[in-house]
């Protein structure tokens, strides 16, 4: 419709600038908040505002009784806008187009008072309508990019599942479709990145941004504070020990060099590492730094005794067999509810494995000396024959005591305990009643005829003498069980009881 004389275009009065002015202080960051237009809407032309979505759902203002037919079509987009009167109320109906392409997807900004609109009036809300569109739209983008952040975070987290279980082959499948190249490797390391709980998602984009493309970076579903890395570049410990430098209450572990297939033993070890980083003034540590009890035995023969403890496993079906051994790895390094968060499953999964696994063995997980022992000979077992080349044949009927009986590992256990003398409390006789009594204060106590708080204080005050943390199950704890059955400190536990031809039985022989 052409417009009358004296209504073509003409210079903005000083009220247009004000509401121009404030309209446009709507999309500073910040400020940007559909609601907030809506009442800055109804102010503005003094009158009452709703926006609803296409559903008819209010997103802002008040709910207005309208036309339905009216409403169909403008939400569907037949006309973009409708003035009418409705009775005493003067109402403009205007189309606010959405972000989703799908037909009778668009939003409808319906403003109504008791006098017509005039031209600023309308000019407002045409205006304002472009004004929410435009924040719709980022909303909605902000949401996308919300569910894609969640969505790849979730991948991340199944393909670390994957490898958890030794799935390396469903593992790359579908780290392909995303990250090309990233596990077309044999080996990568693992590490641990502690921080403040609170900070986690900063520290998690930090990780990704400093590795490059390079790794698989996961928030630990076990440790609030954790970030899991799971890389084969070889500077990517590098690269790790640079962010947390100088970061105050940032901490770093890393696992040696490991197949993929062995991605849960490297996690392990990056956490036994992380707790010697608290130790450290560098924040940072890698489980190769020190010696672990292992590498002093005959790796011929460890490898001989730990088949023969596993072989009840061997007649499994051969995915079963391999996830009760990941399973029970790291429900004997962790809690059964953190393993069971690393590994996506419940926590009466984890215990039914694990049970099952202690059936099979003959053994009691309660004990803390047997947790060590199964401990050793799943890791070993998950360790494979590298370390057997040029070695010379296992002798068989490989026993317990005849690993822990070698000079090597009874020096190392020697060295490690006699750190504890130095302190003028009785931390050793502590800690050995403490592992007797199965971790447990309040029995080490009574055996000890001291306070329970006592020995938690003793056990806490061995952690940095040992650089090892103890009060949380793991390798730490468990090769201080070695060192003292190493030292005859306490007494070699049995596995198999019902297998008289394991060489540990009871019975053998």
């Amino acid at each position: 419709m052409a417009g009358r004389a004296g209504e073509g275009p003409h210079p903005p009065t000083s009220q247009d600038d004000v509401w121009t002015a404030q309209l446009l202080d709507h999309l500073r960051p910040g400020a940007r908040d559909p609601r907030r237009v809506v009442g800055w809407l109804a102010r503005a032309v003094r009158a009452t505002v709703c926006l609803q979505d296409a559903a008819g759902a209010v997103l802002a203002g008040e709910r207005l009784p309208l036309d339905d037919g009216l409403v169909a079509e403008v939400v569907a987009g037949r006309i973009s806008a409708a003035a009418v009167q409705d009775g005493d109320r003067h109402l403009r109906l205007v189309s606010v187009p959405a972000p989703d392409p799908r037909p009778a997807a668009a939003s409808l900004l319906v403003v109504a008072r008791d006098s017509p609109f005039d031209r600023r009036a309308a000019e407002i809300v045409t205006h304002a309508a472009g004004v929410i569109e435009l924040l719709l739209r980022e909303r909605e983008s902000r949401a996308a990019g919300r569910r894609l952040r969640r969505a790849t975070a979730d991948l991340r987290l199944a393909i670390l599942q994957l490898l958890m279980v030794e799935d390396t082959v469903s593992a790359r499948r579908v780290a392909a479709g995303l990250w090309p190249g990233l596990l077309d490797t044999d080996s990568a390391r693992v590490f641990v990145v502690e921080g403040d709980p609170a900070e986690r998602d900063g520290l998690a984009e930090d990780c990704l941004d400093i590795t490059r493309g390079q790794a698989l970076v996961v928030r630990c579903p076990a440790v609030d504070g954790h970030v899991i890395v799971v890389s084969p570049a070889p500077t990517a410990g590098q690269w790790l020990r640079s962010l947390v430098d100088g970061r105050p209450g940032t901490f770093l572990g890393g696992s040696v060099r490991q197949s993929l297939a062995r991605t849960a033993t490297a996690y392990g070890q990056a956490v036994s590492a992380l707790a010697v980083a608290h130790f450290r003034s560098d924040q940072a540590a890698v489980y190769a730094e020190r010696t672990h009890p292992e590498r002093l035995m005959d790796p011929a023969a460890l490898h001989a005794w730990s088949a023969a403890v596993l072989r009840p496993l061997d007649a499994l079906p051969h995915h079963t067999r391999a996830e009760l051994l990941a399973t029970t790895r790291l429900g004997l390094e962790f809690t059964a509810v953190s393993a069971a968060k690393v590994l996506g499953v419940s926590r009466n999964t984890v215990r039914a494995r694990m049970d099952r696994v202690e059936g099979l063995l003959g053994a009691d997980f309660s004990d803390l000396a047997v947790r060590a022992t199964a401990h050793l000979a799943l890791n070993t077992q998950a360790a494979g024959t590298e370390d057997l080349d040029g070695a010379p044949p296992p002798v068989p009927g490989a026993r317990l005591a005849d690993l822990l009986a070698g000079p090597g590992l009874r020096a190392w256990a020697h060295d490690l305990l006699d750190r504890l003398t130095r302190d003028g409390r009785d931390l050793r006789g502590t800690l050995r009643a403490w592992i007797a009594a199965g971790g447990n204060a309040e029995r080490a106590a009574q055996d000890l005829g001291v306070h329970a708080q006592t020995v938690r204080d003793h056990v806490r005050g061995a952690e940095p003498v040992l650089e090892r943390q103890l009060l949380a199950a793991g390798t730490d704890l468990y090769e201080v069980v070695l060192a003292h059955l190493a030292l005859g400190d306490l007494t070699a536990p049995v596995l198999l009881r019902a297998n008289p031809g394991q060489p540990d039985s009871p019975v053998h022989g």
